[in-house]
């Protein structure tokens, strides 16, 4: 009975007898329906026999429990389920199972009614569901008007008999309130899966990388390949901010598993592995940036470094900047200030050592420094008393990624006749120089005890090495003036250094960029006019810059020459651009872990801004001024 008082097409049930005694459920219906069920029961049977076509009910106005699967499509059908999954477990929370779950029904009915089998004709399943009703429903007179006003798509498919254990299923609680309307801008084309769902080419960059056989993926969030499947939704969009980066993630079992103590070459994620060093790297070549510069001890610096460290004729700036000062001006930390503020903020000072007036200095580009080792320092004395530190070398040693580097700037003997004791002065400093200390050897079976620079991958070493030309002054000058097109082998063949390097008796292995600059010594302080004092000392070639690597081609020659432009001293400074090859590394050498002289970089920052405050501030009076006097009065 409804709440109208009208009887409904099924208002209850009955036993009756059925074989061997039991007891089977049966639907009390109204004569009209007992003789429509006889007759659907007839044509049921003829279609069986194949007498007639397979019988094809017309929908009623109204849909009705038995006959909504005939009126709708599989792909509507389909729809229907997933939303009433989704909406069962908003408002039943203890239906928690999958979709595949929420459709069974059971196997054997509480009545002894045999399962229908999917091949059976549909007809005949309608039918069934319509005398016999879904065991949910069953013995729930009231409650199946109510079911039968909900929308379609929240009712149960009652055709649908899977195979399944025997148990009660209630009917779906619903909820006290409307549910909240799906935007627009939420739901997607179909129902076919979630409206934020990512497209599996968004997933995972890894996996991506190994299916595509090491192919590098540059992508990052503005990059629309990433966002163009995705749905349309903020949450989509949010969640690839904070799950997804050009970083690759780091999974916890790595972390617990990973061994620093034995790093591996071509293991994926290492920071100074093949990866790291090609995303940074991908021609794996470095620029290095190397100034040697006698200072004669001078106060007073240049007022501006431009033209030593950033030459105009330079594309690029370098990726290190290694300066060595031989007689170097007192106050150290002033120079190296300076040095900062010239380079400004994209580098920063790495590391420097000094050995009384020889000052080392690394600078390393600022985004670098993570893959730099610790850096160490060692210095050597060629005096006889040790107190007296104006001749000697200061050593710095690192490792980049997989590649040792060695920096030496030293200062020797002077005088033109001691070739003998500068000689011994290079044997001394490669066999004292302590380095390196804690850095693992990249190759040690090419390294030897009695030479520190066998030692390292790359080697760079410059300084005063007071080697001069064996020739009078007069001679040397007509030389000079003869030179066409900086051709400057006539003077080379009468070096002292080049011939001590050919004799073998020197810098072994090393090896020097030809020379078209002039002498660098000797000058009168600011001026290009060489020695006028009574000493009248000849023009040399004193400043040098020498390289050696372990591998033939590692180092190549991009420029060498004098800056001309800095006359404060009686030396020029000499300037050399290398490319140099990198190798990935291993995760086992002591990481610097980003330090730098943080002081230095602060100093040097805030008196680039000053200058340049300064700078707008002369150019606007300027400005003003000129607009000023423009202006003519007429009387």
């Amino acid at each position: 009975m409804t709440e109208n008082g009208e009887h409904s097409p099924v208002h209850r049930s009955r036993e009756a007898p059925g074989k061997g005694g039991s007891k089977v459920k049966t639907s009390s219906v109204d004569p009209k329906s007992c003789k429509n069920h006889n007759e659907a029961l007839k044509l049921t049977a003829k279609k069986a026999e194949g007498e007639i076509s397979p019988y094809q009910p017309r929908p009623p106005s109204l849909p009705r429990l038995s006959k909504s699967s005939k009126s709708v499509s599989v792909e509507e059908t389909v729809r229907a389920r997933r939303l009433r999954n989704s909406q069962e477990s908003l408002s039943d929370p203890v239906e928690t199972g999958s979709s595949t779950d929420s459709l069974k029904e059971d196997q054997t009915a509480p009545g002894g009614l045999a399962p229908i089998r999917a091949d059976q004709d549909s007809d005949a399943r309608l039918l069934s569901a319509v005398t016999t009703g879904p065991p949910v429903f069953r013995d729930r007179g009231s409650s199946l008007s109510e079911y039968e006003r909900r929308p379609h798509s929240q009712q149960r498919d009652p055709t649908d008999h899977r195979a399944g254990p025997t148990k009660l299923r209630l009917s779906p609680v619903q909820p006290t309130g409307t549910l909240p309307a799906l935007e627009k801008s939420f739901t997607s084309t179909t129902w076919g899966g979630a409206a934020n769902r990512i497209d599996r080419d968004c997933l995972d960059y890894t996996v991506l990388a190994r299916e595509k056989l090491g192919e590098r993926l540059h992508r990052n969030l503005s990059d629309s390949r990433l966002l163009e499947n995705m749905g349309s939704d903020s949450t989509s969009v949010n969640s690839m901010r904070s799950t997804y980066s050009v970083l690759s993630p780091i999974r916890p079992q790595d972390v617990r598993n990973r061994s620093f103590l034995e790093g591996s070459m071509m293991g994926s994620g290492a920071l100074l592995g093949a990866e790291e060093l090609d995303r940074h790297f991908p021609d794996r070549r470095m620029g290095v940036y190397v100034a040697t510069w006698n200072m004669q001890g001078e106060k007073g610096l240049p007022t501006n470094l431009d033209d030593l460290l950033l030459p105009t004729d330079s594309e690029f700036a370098q990726d290190f900047y290694i300066i060595g000062v031989q007689e170097g001006c007192p106050d150290k930390k002033e120079w190296e200030t300076r040095l900062q503020e010239t380079l400004g903020p994209y580098y920063v000072m790495l590391y420097a050592a000094s050995h009384g007036v020889l000052y080392l200095t690394v600078f390393i580009r600022r985004d670098l420094i993570w893959f730099c080792s610790e850096v160490e320092h060692a210095t050597v004395t060629t005096r006889i008393i040790s107190q007296i530190k104006t001749k000697g070398a200061v050593g710095i040693a690192l490792t980049f990624f997989g590649t040792s580097f060695l920096f030496i700037t030293s200062h020797f003997t002077s005088g033109d006749a001691k070739v003998y004791e500068r000689v011994l002065d290079y044997n001394k400093i490669i066999e004292a120089l302590a380095l390196p200390k804690g850095l693992p050897d990249t190759n040690p079976y090419r390294s030897t005890a009695s030479d520190v620079t066998t030692r390292f991958d790359q080697v760079f070493w410059c300084g005063d090495f007071n080697f001069r030309l064996c020739k009078d002054r007069v001679d040397v000058e007509a030389i000079m003036n003869r030179t066409v097109g900086g051709d400057m082998g006539p003077l080379l063949e009468h070096d002292q250094l080049s011939k001590e390097m050919k004799d073998g008796s020197i810098f072994k292995g090393f090896q020097e960029a030809p020379i078209h600059f002039l002498p660098t010594y000797k000058f009168d302080i600011g001026c290009d006019i060489y020695d006028t004092t009574s000493k009248q000392r000849t023009p040399s070639y004193t400043d040098r810059i020498l390289f050696r690597s372990r591998q033939a081609d590692d180092i190549k020659v991009v420029k060498y020459t004098s800056c001309s432009s800095i006359k404060t001293s009686d030396h020029r400074p000499v300037v050399s651009v290398f490319q140099v090859k990198l190798r990935p590394g291993r995760d086992n050498i002591p990481l610097g872990a980003g330090q730098f002289d943080r002081d230095v970089y602060l100093e040097g920052i805030r008196r680039r801004i000053t200058r340049e405050l300064k700078r707008r501030e002369a150019m606007k009076n300027q400005s003003s001024s000129s607009s000023s006097s423009s202006i003519c009065t007429i009387s």
